[in-house]
């Protein structure tokens, strides 16, 4: 498959490129693509380009962009030794291609908003959709039934909306094509955005065909039913949490909650799906085919050299830049059930790892080493979440070549089931609030329960982790939990809060707060856990850092707040939360003129390009206003 995917991106790029600099290669004459629509294997073989860029996993090779720990390191449950990344607040040159909006112009799919800095204004999937759909309604009518048709326009749409969703999430208002645009359109190629409320209709009517006409199986890891169903629920609840925080309009926020809650239900009525695999062997296997947490996920296979280099940023030696913070730390439920500050569980309140290992979610066990490492040079804890149990066995010392460079093979759950759970329980508590049911505790057993009943391993075993015990509906009061946002539910909170738990570091963690209205979560000024970590005995636990070139470099933060910075001579002193002499807080990203941190600004060159042929194309809403 690898293969075909290959050659036939190749093919496509000549076919329907305008860019001469994508490959170094001849155009071929548009008879081309008069003998291609001649049989159904060219049209699954023309939708295969999508899966390496909609469907990322680990990436491959060197690649890092949109993958675990390196693409999702821009959130507040993370830190760096210096200052923290700053959001942008100017509106730039351009962002991807300065052509028209329908151009052909390849660019990397910006993979649901991971990388805040790098929004693309770029329509090359969608005119590869409406391309698709044309030539299949107009060039084989005669050649593909009317189940195989019904299908594969599904696919198209399926894809399609799943792009407009993105570009929707990035920019708001964008131009919105539902057909194949010809080059001498230039009304329709320069038009101005569509409002965002139009698209995301389009983008809804998409996934409810794809939904009713996509084959529930049509072969290993191809798009089927169920695939669309889980990016419904995932995409249709961010549009709806959106509709509701940033616009309070009750009735589109309905909609699209009542869709991600049914498409929700599509999985978890089939009966293919489960919570059954302990939480590190979900990313450290090296197979997970038939695996029923698994919705989709991408093979990797030294044999079919398809590698990637993800585990080997997880393996213990490897510096890791980024690092979990005191924030997240503290978002992590007790194995009790309760928050940290409620608990009853002997030393629930501390937050050295020795501690968090023993009482925490068994999440945490699953995501961190178990002793503080130097590697981990911005918060002394390192996250182990994509490598498997044998990797972090060797402690960074001679390790197999499998878990160094470019040699990693473990698979990735690009969507797993339990995501489709807490989506489908966040819809319902969410249509709660909007005059829906209230959520029941069989809701909670069926969603929140049943992911903190996953099996656990043997070594977590025999570190002490136990199971968290089962929520309970009646206990999530007003009390639950004395750091909640007083404008968020209780039980809401309680939803988010698993979130956190559940997708460190993998897609979710950004797009969340934006679609929450809380991207001030990130302003360490207001929220200043999000600037240490770990409470450590440095003299104890990482007497190597304790030498004379580091002096001025490590310190800990006090619990009253009073910051100690090594000086070469306080070795006993240095106890307290892990917080390099470094880190500052990122630039003010609030409430500044002409700015909106929630959706992105289309470059300059975009809209002078616009001018010049005699369009206008407005600048998104709040920036430059």
């Amino acid at each position: 498959m690898k293969t075909k995917i290959i050659l036939f991106t190749s093919i496509v790029f000549i076919l329907f490129s305008s860019c001469e600099d994508v490959l170094d290669r001849p155009q071929l004459s548009s008879a081309n693509d008069d003998t291609y629509w001649v049989n159904e294997n060219n049209v699954r073989l023309f939708m295969n380009e999508y899966y390496p860029y909609l469907f990322v996993g680990y990436n491959v090779n060197w690649g890092v962009n949109y993958t675990p720990i390196t693409g999702y390191t821009f959130s507040d449950d993370v830190m760096t030794a210096a200052k923290q990344k700053n959001f942008d607040v100017s509106i730039p040159a351009s962002v991807g291609s300065s052509a028209p909006p329908t151009s052909t112009t390849y660019t990397d799919f910006p993979a649901w908003l991971a990388n805040y800095t790098g929004p693309t204004w770029n329509f090359y999937w969608v005119r590869k959709s409406n391309l698709m759909i044309d030539r299949v309604e107009s060039r084989m009518s005669t050649i593909l039934n009317e189940e195989q048709k019904a299908h594969w326009i599904g696919v198209a749409k399926f894809f399609r909306s799943m792009y407009y969703s993105t570009l929707v999430q990035t920019f708001g208002d964008v131009p919105y094509y539902d057909r194949l645009i010809l080059d001498n359109e230039l009304d329709e190629l320069y038009k101005d955005r569509t409002p965002r409320d139009v698209v995301m209709d389009a983008v809804y009517d998409d996934f409810k065909y794809a939904l009713e006409n996509v084959r529930v199986n049509d072969g290993e890891q191809s798009v089927n039913r169920y695939i669309v169903a889980g990016y419904a629920s995932r995409l249709m609840l961010i549009e709806g949490t959106w509709q509701k925080y940033h616009y309070n309009n009750t009735a589109r926020a309905q909609k699209f909650l009542q869709f991600a809650k049914e498409a929700s239900e599509f999985l978890m009525n089939s009966g293919k799906y489960d919570i059954v695999t302990d939480f590190r062997s979900l990313f450290g296997s090296e197979d997970l085919k038939g695996n029923k947490d698994c919705i989709l996920f991408r093979h990797y296979s030294s044999a079919k050299l398809v590698t990637h280099s993800v585990a080997s940023n997880s393996n213990l030696n490897e510096s890791m830049a980024i690092g979990a913070n005191l924030a997240l730390l503290k978002a992590f439920t007790c194995s009790d059930g309760k928050t940290w500050q409620n608990s009853t569980l002997s030393n629930a309140n501390k937050f050295d790892l020795a501690n968090l290992v023993k009482t925490r979610d068994p999440r945490f066990e699953a995501t961190f080493f178990y002793k503080p490492r130097m590697q981990a040079v911005s918060s002394a804890i390192y996250a182990t979440k994509f490598i498997s149990r044998e990797g972090t066995s060797y402690e960074g010392v001679n390790l197999p070549a499998k878990f160094t460079s470019t040699n990693n093979t473990n698979d990735y759950p690009v969507i797993r089931y339990s995501e489709i759970l807490l989506n489908w329980i966040e819809a319902k508590a969410e249509l709660a609030t909007l005059g829906g049911a209230a959520v029941t505790q069989p809701d909670i057993n069926l969603s929140i329960n049943k992911i903190r009943n996953r099996p656990l391993d043997a070594e977590a075993i025999a570190r002490g982790v136990s199971k968290t015990k089962a929520m309970e509906l009646t206990a999530i009061t007003d009390s639950y939990d004395p750091a909640r946002d007083s404008d968020v539910p209780p039980l809401i909170w309680e939803i988010r809060r698993e979130r956190r738990m559940e997708f460190f570091l993998e897609h979710s963690r950004i797009a969340d707060l934006r679609r929450w209205k809380k991207i001030g979560y990130m302003n360490g000024t207001t929220h200043p856990d999000i600037l240490k970590s770990i409470w450590i005995d440095i003299p104890a636990e990482l007497p190597g850092l304790l030498t004379a070139s580091n002096k001025g470099k490590v310190s800990v933060i006090k619990e009253n707040g009073t910051r100690v910075i090594y000086d070469g001579t306080n070795n006993s002193d240095m106890v307290g939360y892990f917080s390099p002499a470094g880190v500052v807080d990122r630039d003010p990203f609030e409430n500044i003129a002409g700015v909106n941190v929630y959706l992105a600004p289309v470059g300059l060159n975009q809209i002078t390009d616009y001018e010049t042929r005699g369009y206008t194309l407005k600048q998104t809403r709040g920036w430059g206003e």
